[in-house]
């Protein structure tokens, strides 16, 4: 009698460096933005394009704000866990990963647009990376799929801890776009997760 995995994942040369090169792209450009603010000795001040909360001639910040940080140690903190969790996120597909990003820029960014403290400029990726976070921590509630909840497990023991950054007890922190962010891959995590288990039973059903 020989014994077999319970979860048996196959992963190409393809499979790992197609993601690793997206979500590095992203990350690279980050860092670029950053550079071109420093070098212009913040002549530029790249930072007032971010969300500017009820600011109805600034809504264009919601989609800058991610691209956008404050010095290089906010955006050197931001990278690791965006590359990571994103990279997780676009291993399920490049259409899904397009999908869960813009939901959760587009709410992050709206929900901090929304309540943010009046007078205040909200920047930087940390609102993507709390998304990532909400959605691959529900998704293996919602998928009920052995590699999605070892996924969730894996990703709770790592950055778990950082779920304080959603409520307000930091000062400086944009805990707005963080819990809004949170909650959008949660969504997102419910309307996929969903869908794929509505397609499994479908097959299922199949003669």
């Amino acid at each position: 009698m020989t014994n077999r995995p319970l979860v048996s994942i196959r992963l190409s040369r393809g499979d790992l460096v197609r993601p690793a090169i997206y979500v590095g792209g992203f990350v690279i450009l980050m860092w670029l933005v950053e550079l071109v603010d420093w070098l212009s000795g913040r002549l530029l001040v790249l930072d007032l394009w971010g969300i500017r909360p009820r600011d109805l001639d600034h809504l264009s910040g919601i989609l800058f704000a991610p691209f956008l940080h404050a010095d290089f140690a906010h955006l050197a903190a931001n990278s690791i866990p965006f590359f990571v969790l994103g990279t997780l996120v676009f291993w399920r597909g490049e259409r899904e990963f397009w999908l869960v990003t813009g939901l959760i820029i587009l709410l992050s960014g709206g929900g901090t647009w929304l309540i943010g403290p009046a007078r205040s400029i909200h920047v930087g990726a940390s609102g993507v990376v709390f998304g990532y976070l909400g959605f691959l921590l529900f998704l293996g509630w919602f998928e009920r799929s052995a590699a999605s909840i070892l996924r969730a497990m894996a990703v709770g023991l790592i950055y778990g801890g950082i779920l304080w950054g959603v409520l307000p007890f930091q000062t400086g922190i944009s805990w707005q776009g963080h819990l809004f962010g949170f909650l959008a891959g949660l969504l997102a995590a419910a309307w996929l997760g969903q869908r794929s288990r509505n397609i499994e039973n479908e097959i299922r059903l199949l003669p």
